[in-house]
């Protein structure tokens, strides 16, 4: 990334290639941490937006039709009852390779949303990040693997209003293939994606993808 894109006001749409880096490259989750026995929970393959290649793609759940798409705001909290998450959100911006940052690793209960892309409830992909797990154990996102098509997940705002996101899709990407394109994408929604860590893991490099949970905003308050 240039300079000059880097320093585009917070209203500015980050492509999808370069959010895609911080998947492949600015997520250092856990490489040589404690790890739970079982490891993190995995997607379920019948909660994939396309579970397999003879079925139809989920249908995104339908917004109300007078409901409104909100303005720019910073990101100020995250709920996902489902999974039992409550935690800040922090802004995140680049680091010196020009990759994303992610929330730092010790505070396992902190999520990060990158100060340059969509603000959860405008038009377009908006973007959580946060660990699996760190050295201590489990962190922020550890049960993301769990959510379910259906779970809410609430975004509180700087500005005072909340955001409530209904899940469509959970899946699992390998990190040397993550399909950018399709995951951060503008619908023609006001749409969240939160993404962490999973599939395999080795001490070696790590794991060696990225849980993405697919959600459609539904209501504000």
């Amino acid at each position: 990334m240039t300079e000059d894109e880097s320093e585009q006001p917070p209203r500015r749409r980050a492509p999808w290639g370069v959010l895609a880096l911080v998947m492949l490259s600015g997520l250092a989750m856990m490489r040589n941490g404690a790890l739970a026995q079982d490891g993190p929970p995995q997607p379920a393959a019948a909660a994939a937006v396309a579970a397999s290649s003879d079925q139809l793609p989920v249908k995104p759940p339908e917004p109300p039709q007078d409901m409104e798409v909100l303005e720019h705001s910073s990101v100020q909290r995250v709920r996902i009852p489902a999974i039992k998450v409550d935690a800040p959100v922090m802004t995140v911006g680049l680091d010196a390779q020009g990759w994303i940052d992610a929330p730092p690793p010790q505070d396992p209960n902190l999520a990060g949303w990158y100060l340059n892309g969509i603000s959860p409830g405008q038009r377009g992909s908006a973007v959580l990040v946060g660990h699996v797990d760190n050295a201590q154990g489990p962190a922020v996102f550890y049960g993301l693997g769990s959510v379910r098509k259906g779970n809410h997940i609430e975004v509180e705002r700087y500005d005072g209003r909340t955001a409530v996101f209904e899940v469509y899709g959970v899946e699992v990407f390998s990190k040397e293939s993550f399909p950018g394109a399709r995951v951060y994408g503008d619908t023609g929604h006001a749409e969240l994606r939160v993404i962490t860590c999973g599939g395999g893991y080795s001490k070696a490099k790590g794991y060696d993808g990225n849980v993405v949970v697919f959600a459609r905003m539904v209501a504000t308050r």
